[in-house]
């Protein structure tokens, strides 16, 4: 099946090649089609009336609550837009703790008396559906016999129009939650939070004279992924089900001569990279950057900044795009944590910031940034609240897939620290000592080459090894996981920096009560808080031995994975800030407790069930055939009177290899029959019990591939998959 499966990837190659590249690669008009499937800004001013658009404008920028007879004339006009499209049927898009996004269609189109059919689309359907809530995974919120849910229209984030096939959808984004008003989704939180976050930063930014009247969290999320033929990824059960290879051998070359990163893009690969991004810019992701990434075949894709939830809602569609239009290539889109053992996994670095109403990233230093207060003020607000809800953020990122990955040479570690480059990290030594009063610039480079022009350098070099890092005008989340919702890591980092900015804001509101002048006050401020937290800051080499006992020292957590990270969200201070500002409710956040628990035993069991199945029907019918033909060979040896001292070794190591491989398989079966009294009881044992003997059978079945003939093989192998474009 191995051999079966390498022939058609390389028919499937030759087949693209030579009928479908030039056709399919027609470079999109990008100023054309960018946003002409989103019912944006430019399309409302266009469409709607001047009192219903300004009204919905105030909503989107002031939280201003919808009318009835507001939301009707918007559906008119929205209804009315996408028809003329050539959408049949609208749906309520949301995220639910899934992980993935869920919609359900309706059609506009109702039958009248005279056997026609009309449009129709209220405000009423546009502000409000109701899926089925006890179908969705909810930690305990929700039973089975309480069913109802809603859908509520989010109108900060356009609807836009979904194409697939024959189909065109209207696309509205929606919050999802409870009968009882509980969040069950990933977006609710996240919005409560934004809120949150701007009402803290505009009261912070009054303080230093700020008309500014909203603040917006901002992401960029990056997005890394494989790609491999698809013929490869049918012949594999363990991708298709588990979305990672539970079985492989590392090939004999990986990434280490480390040719990959920014090479050439693969002729097949840049064309479905750039269907994929014309897709996206139709419906207003603002897709910036993509290149080879580190491993091979994998790659990159990276938007410019939005607000944190417009952000989100195109990552979720980034990563069903990338999978959607890779099938139309011969390929297939990996998004897991580590598809493949021995080289570099996949991660989502969000970038995260803070903009205001005027325009002004807040934590853009300026030229200056020694004398720039105000920068100084969020930037040291950032630091306190990852050093204070350092164990959130570690459990915002904790899945079973990211175990793979963090901590390796090539994602940051599981200690939660923030670099902050040589400049700021003088200056906020500057800060501790009693006021910062310099910056260091790094002048220009001078590359030695007369005609190539002296570029200006940073005051400081970056670092990859790092898992939260500031990188110009902006922090970087380096630890989130490849095919993650960026929702939760982001709604965990406002939710710290919002308990940051309203304790600072009391103590500098106290200050200046007192007479004490601002800058002097702030100084004083900013000398306290580096004081207390600056043992979050390290700009040194993360994967070292040395630093996990510095860490240590200095009192860091070090959850090194998931089982031990999940309870963080429900430490008492945890729960005490989620509440306060109104973010998530303890019965909340306990529900995304429990429902992390099981996605990490289910995710542990599928895995350790498909391998099973592979080791029973797939590796261990071909050893045996293997070890057949090794006896049939010694026994005809023998027969014609010679003597095979090597072959006789061969059989009798084989035989012990595939005796300890059955027995194995047998263990980890009987070990997945069993029940435990709690969630938390299981996903313990999943981590104790199963994972060592799935990582026992792995490594005789990885043992097992490299001596069973290739012709009898029945896995494509690492090989062929990451090298066969």
């Amino acid at each position: 099946m191995g051999s079966a499966a390498l022939g058609e990837a390389i028919r499937n190659i030759r087949d693209w090649a030579m009928h479908e590249g030039r056709a399919v690669t027609t470079p999109a008009r990008v100023g054309e089609i960018f946003g002409s499937f989103v019912f944006n800004d430019k399309t409302q001013q266009a469409r709607l009336p001047k009192g219903v658009y300004k009204s919905l404008r105030e909503t989107i920028t002031q939280g201003r609550p919808l009318d009835i007879s507001t939301a009707d004339a918007i559906a008119s006009a929205l209804k009315d837009w996408a028809i003329e499209h050539g959408a049949s049927h609208y749906t309520h898009w949301f995220q639910p703790m899934t992980g993935i996004t869920a919609e359900k269609h309706d059609s506009f189109y109702a039958p009248t008396g005279d056997g026609r059919a009309m449009a129709e689309f209220s405000g009423k359907e546009l502000v409000r559906g109701e899926p089925d809530a006890s179908s969705f995974p909810s930690g305990g919120m929700r039973s089975t016999f309480e069913a109802r849910g809603y859908t509520a229209w989010d109108p900060t984030s356009p609807p836009w129009l979904f194409t697939n096939g024959n189909s065109l959808t209207l696309v509205i984004p929606t919050a999802f939650v409870s009968w009882t008003g509980e969040a069950l989704d990933k977006k609710t939180p996240l919005l409560r939070s934004m809120e949150a976050l701007s009402t803290q930063a505009v009261r912070v930014l009054r303080l230093f004279g700020s008309t500014a009247s909203r603040v917006t969290a901002t992401c960029g999320p990056e997005q890394e992924y494989f790609l491999i033929d698809r013929n490869f990824y049918f012949a594999r059960p363990d991708l298709i089900n588990a979305g990672r290879t539970l079985f492989g051998a590392r090939p004999p070359k990986g990434q280490e001569l480390e040719d990959q990163y920014f090479g050439s893009i693969p002729e097949r690969v840049l064309a479905c990279m750039a269907e994929a991004e014309a897709e996206l810019y139709k419906v207003g992701v603002p897709i910036k950057t993509r290149h080879n990434e580190v491993a091979p075949s994998q790659y990159e894709v990276a938007p410019i900044f939005e607000s944190a939830n417009v952000a989100t809602d195109h990552q979720m569609m980034t990563m069903e795009t990338l999978k959607r239009v890779a099938g139309k290539y011969g390929l297939a889109c990996l998004l897991h944590e580590k598809p493949f053992a021995g080289v570099n996994g996949s991660g989502k670095h969000l970038n995260w910031s803070m903009a205001d109403d005027l325009g002004n990233n807040l934590l853009n230093p300026g030229d200056t940034p020694h004398d720039n207060m105000q920068f100084l003020f969020f930037c040291a607000a950032v630091l306190r609240g990852v050093d204070r809800f350092q164990g959130l953020l570690r459990m915002s990122i904790a899945r079973a897939g990211n175990d793979h990955r963090l901590g390796a040479n090539e994602a940051p570690p599981a200690i939660l620290s923030v670099f902050l480059g040589d400049m700021l990290t003088d200056i906020f030594e500057q800060v501790e000592s009693g006021g910062a009063k310099t910056t260091k610039h790094g002048g220009f480079l001078d590359i030695g080459v007369s005609v190539l022009p002296q570029l200006p350098r940073d005051a400081g070099d970056r670092n990859r090894t790092s898992p939260f890092a500031f990188t110009g005008n902006k922090f970087e989340f380096r630890a989130v996981s490849s095919n993650q919702n960026v929702a939760f890591p982001a709604t965990c980092l406002n939710v710290a920096v919002t308990e940051s900015l309203d304790y600072m804001a009391g103590e500098l509101e106290g200050m200046l009560a007192k007479g004490q002048g601002l800058e002097d006050a702030v100084g004083a401020l900013l000398k306290k808080v580096v004081k207390q937290h600056k043992r979050i800051i390290f700009n040194g080499n993360g994967y070292a031995d040395a630093w996990q006992k510095e860490a240590a020292t200095r009192g860091l957590l070090n959850h090194k994975e998931t089982v031990a990270a999940l309870p963080e969200v429900i430490k008492p201070d945890v729960i005490k800030t989620f509440t306060k500002f109104k973010v998530l409710s303890e019965r909340e956040l306990h529900a995304r407790y429990e429902v992390n628990l099981e996605n990490y035993a289910k995710t542990i069991n599928i895995e350790a069930q498909l391998m099973v199945l592979m080791a029973n029907r797939y590796i261990l019918p071909a050893a045996l055939d293997y070890q057949k033909q090794v006896a049939q060979s010694v026994i005809a040896v023998k027969q014609a009177g010679g003597a095979s001292k090597e072959g006789k070794k061969l059989l009798t190591d084989l035989v012990k290899l595939i005796d300890g491989f059955r027995a194995t398989t047998v263990l980890l079966a009987k070990a997945l029959d069993h029940t435990s009294p709690s969630t938390e009881a299981h996903a313990k044992y999943m981590r104790d019990k199963v994972i060592p003997l799935c990582m026992k059978l792995r490594d005789l079945g990885d043992r097992l591939e490299v001596i069973v003939p290739h012709s009898i093989w029945p896995l494509p192998t690492y090989r062929e998959m990451l090298f066969i474009k």
